[in-house]
């Protein structure tokens, strides 16, 4: 995901994109806990992206 992706979406569409980043990254941990990961750096990559969606978040919302 890009960052101009990401300053193109409306408060709402980041809100819910936080949302749903944080339940993948959930669901990402328990397959690491039990084994079945198969790429460890997905982890790595959606905090990534959870802290740019928040930046964004912060940047234009405040």
């Amino acid at each position: 995901m890009e960052m101009d992706e990401i300053k193109n979406l409306e408060k709402s569409e980041l809100l819910e994109k936080v949302s749903k980043l944080k339940q993948e990254l959930f669901h990402f941990r328990s397959q690491l806990a039990l084994g079945r990961m198969e790429n460890p750096m997905q982890i790595r990559e959606t905090r990534k992206n959870i802290a740019r969606v928040q930046t964004v978040l912060r940047q234009k919302f405040q």
